[in-house]
């Protein structure tokens, strides 16, 4: 099964809607709730990532028999260091994007943690590709 949704930079009244929809699909297809888990935590904080940092975005869903696959790719400001956003609490959001409670610093972290792969390209000025996999 494959999904595509796009995702637009500010509009956080849709953010989490691709990772509820993948959640709808991956409890229809009978996976673990626990891997289910996984699949939303991470999908959840890479799309809130997007609405947060990125001008626009889409995300790729790939469900297989073994796992699901997620690709993210956004046109936006790219991450100058990525080895600095991969620490807990570290965030560039803007004091706006922080008053609604996002920005605290916990994506990346979070999508490491519940991700089984994870590779993160970044162009600065450009914009984010995130590959995340999630085994069943």
């Amino acid at each position: 099964m494959q999904f595509e949704y796009k995702v637009e930079g500010g509009d956080f009244t849709q953010a989490g809607h691709a990772s509820s929809q993948i959640k709808k699909s991956l409890k229809q297809l009978g996976v673990d709730s626990s891997v289910i888990k996984r699949v939303v935590v991470a999908l959840y904080e890479a799309e809130v990532n997007i609405v947060a940092h990125a001008y626009r975005g889409v995300i790729y869903a790939d469900i297989e028999s073994t796992g699901i696959k997620l690709t993210l790719e956004d046109e936006g400001p790219g991450i100058p260091d990525v080895e600095q956003a991969m620490r807990k609490g570290f965030s560039t959001a803007s004091h706006a994007v922080r008053e609604m409670g996002f920005g605290a610093g916990m994506g990346l972290p979070n999508i490491s943690e519940n991700a089984d792969n994870l590779s993160i390209e970044t162009v600065v000025g450009k914009g984010t590709t995130l590959r995340i996999e999630i085994k069943f």
